[in-house]
């Protein structure tokens, strides 16, 4: 017998992350190392679901807070061989894709600063993630004004020019 269960990431509202599955014990040294360099000084904090062996969450970071944090909410998702990593002052799209170059990772569930729920299936052997709910749903098209405003806060934050 399967149940479904939603486990609802608790974070502040500042805070960016990143959810994802991957597949050996290396994957917090790995994921460590492509963080710190890709943005020097990157403060983050990062805590992986081993699934066979000790079956230990284990953790890394530069940000002790980050680190509890990471670990306090894969201990709720609790789903083997996910990871979270918990980012401050760093947006996911300056390291998401060296987050996904590490080999050991599998899939990216989601990338956000959004409320996030994390969709679970739990059977006696353990837990898997089926995906995420990510913010909340559309409430209409995309105006001229609002694609003005788009472009305006992208130029603004430096991400275009």
């Amino acid at each position: 017998m399967i149940k479904i269960n939603l486990v609802e990431i608790e974070k502040p509202p500042e805070l960016n992350l990143i959810l994802g599955q991957a597949h050996f014990i290396k994957t917090v040294e790995d994921i460590y190392e492509a963080l710190v360099t890709a943005v020097p000084g990157i403060k983050f904090g990062l805590a992986f679901c081993e699934s066979s062996g000790d079956c230990l969450i284990r953790s890394d970071g530069t940000d002790p807070e980050l680190i509890k944090l990471a670990e306090k909410n894969a201990k709720k998702i609790g789903a083997g061989h996910s990871f979270i990593v918990f980012l401050r002052e760093c947006y996911p799209i300056n390291v998401l894709n060296r987050i996904k170059e590490v080999p050991e990772v599998c899939h990216i569930f989601a990338a956000t600063a959004n409320p996030l729920k994390v969709v679970i299936a739990e059977e006696e052997q353990g837990k898997g993630i089926l995906g995420v709910i990510d913010g909340e749903k559309p409430r209409g098209i995309e105006t001229k004004e609002h694609k003005r405003e788009r472009k305006e806060f992208l130029r603004r934050i430096g991400y275009k020019r």
